[in-house]
């Protein structure tokens, strides 16, 4: 495997790594000091992001923003690290960019500071931080999608379509348990 999160194009799953929260802040050291105040939080997001939690070993980092615009704010800094603009993203709340060809696998999530968007990644992954059964009943789904979908890369929307009804049942939840606890995110992780 190299770079981390597929063998080809092949959904691999791994146990917990405790090295990706050390790339996770090598990484965000980089990206604090090209970026400086364009980002109002760094974020380590995603599974890799939860101790204990298997993964596809692909860190997964959140920049908030003020704004989209103008786009030369975050993205020449960007691609100066050597990140990859992904144009093509669908998905209009956020900008996408991803590691240079040939580097270990990391995704770049680009959100409004605020944003439902980026709001969500960051309760989702504390909620799940804070509630081991529910990091071992994802992980149980995760493998089990893995061994279902993971050697046909024509069903990689499969695998992540199929992570959806639990994704949103979670989120209910930690929609209850951020209202009981007063929920706020933390700092920023860098």
């Amino acid at each position: 495997m190299t770079g981390g999160g597929r063998t080809g194009d092949l959904i691999v799953v791994v146990p917990y790594d405790p090295e990706w929260p050390r790339l996770f802040r090598r990484q965000a050291a980089d990206l604090r000091a090209a970026l400086g105040e364009v980002a109002r939080r760094i974020d380590h997001i995603g599974s890799t992001a939860v101790p204990g939690l298997a993964a596809k070993p692909i860190v997964d980092v959140q920049i908030a923003i003020a704004s989209f615009e103008p786009l030369d704010a975050f993205r020449q800094p960007l691609e100066r690290l050597g990140y990859v603009f992904r144009v093509d993203n669908p998905e209009r709340t956020k900008r996408y960019f991803r590691e240079a060809p040939g580097a270990r696998r990391t995704h770049i999530h680009v959100r409004r500071w605020g944003s439902w968007g980026e709001q969500f990644a960051l309760l989702f992954r504390d909620y799940v931080r804070a509630h081991p059964d529910v990091a071992a009943r994802y992980a149980e789904l995760k493998f089990a999608l893995m061994r279902q979908y993971g050697r046909d890369a024509a069903r990689r929307h499969d695998y992540v379509g199929s992570k959806e009804p639990f994704i949103w049942a979670t989120l209910r939840a930690a929609n209850g348990w951020a209202q009981a606890t007063g929920w706020e995110p933390g700092p920023s992780d860098a």
